[in-house]
This record gives C-alpha cells, structure tokens and sequence, in this order.
C-alpha cells in the first residue's frame, strides 16, 4: 500500500522550475535518517508499514533548489508491516505482484514553493502503472558544506490504491469491507551530498 510511496517520494520539494544554477549537485538519500511510511484503514482501526530497501536522489543547487529533480526507487518485497504472513499476501498478486513488479518508483516532474512550504508533484509507478501524485510538506533546510553537506524534506499525502490495480479486499460477515481504499502516505528525508 505504499504506492510511495512512496513514495514517497517527496524529496525534490523545494525545488522551483527556474533555470538550474551552476552549482548543481546530487545528494543521496541517507536511509538511516530517512523514513517512509504508509498507512491503510483496516476493518475499524489502520494497519502502518514501510519499505526497508529503497534509494533515491535529489538533484539541484543547495543555494537555490531551481530547476531540480528526484528519483526514488523502492524494492516492492521489502515491504514490512511487523506481520511476516501479510507481508507475504502483500508481496502475491493480490496486491503488489511483487515477482512481476519487482519495483515501485517516483520521479518528480514539477514542484512549487512558497517559503519552506511545498508542493511535490511526480509520476508513481505500482504494478506497471503510472499515474501523477501529489504531496505537499515542508523545505526542512540544508547544513554543512562539501561533502558533509545535508538536505531534508518531508511530505505527505493521499493515494487511492485502486488507481494501481491494487484492487483485493474482503466482504466482511458484519458488513462492509476489510480495506479502505485510501493510503495515507509520509516521507521524512535527510540526503547527503555526493557530487
């Protein structure tokens, strides 16, 4: 249920359309620091999870963020959500058909910024479709200079699984449905500068 997710992504958000700067840099994400985070509404209450095996970039000047971009690529078996017999179900073509779709990925195609606010628009890719996604959150900041210099984001927002084909769910004897559609998503990224 990620769809991140994904996603997400959500790293590229303080960056603005202008022309790109000359000093123009890539910092990686550093997953240690990092975190995405999904949840989904089951039966009465919510069930969270994240992926444990994902990477990304951001690509943009650090004394301006114009005209940058992000990648994020998410490894759809590591899905984990502290119960290894959903995550296995998770994994099947229930849900992800993780052995045909083996990645989950965004990619940002446009973002605006007004102050530390953002807006984080990209292409999320689940189970071979793609389809636009919106997050908003906050421009965090950037410390420190050469290579230990760091950037940090986070976002948020909504996806409707059923857009991805992510379509399994179960009457309930009592009514209704097992799974809501909706999958809230949230990212905190802090990324370090490699170029």
């Amino acid at each position: 249920m990620l769809q991140v997710l994904l996603a997400t992504a959500a790293l590229a958000g303080a960056f603005s359309t202008a022309p790109v700067a000359e000093d123009t840099a890539t910092f990686n994400i550093d997953k240690g620091h990092s975190e995405l985070t999904f949840r989904i509404r089951h039966i009465m209450s919510r069930v969270s999870g994240t992926f444990t095996d994902w990477k990304g970039t951001i690509t943009g000047n650090p004394a301006a963020w114009s005209g940058g971009s992000t990648e994020i690529i998410i490894q759809t078996t590591s899905i984990d959500t502290r119960l290894e017999r959903r995550d296995t179900h998770l994994r099947s073509a229930d849900f992800f058909d993780a052995a045909n779709h083996p990645e989950i990925t965004f990619k940002s195609t446009s973002v605006v910024v007004a102050g530390n606010a953002v807006t984080l628009t990209g292409d999320l890719t689940i189970r071979g479709v793609t389809k636009p996604v919106t997050l908003s959150g906050e421009y965090l900041g950037t410390t420190g200079e050469g290579a230990k210099q760091r950037v940090g984001f986070h976002v948020s927002g909504k996806i409707n699984r059923m857009d991805f084909g992510v379509a399994w769910n179960k009457v309930l004897e009592t009514g209704g449905v097992m799974l809501g559609d909706d999958v809230d998503l949230d990212i905190s990224v802090e990324a370090v500068r490699a170029t």
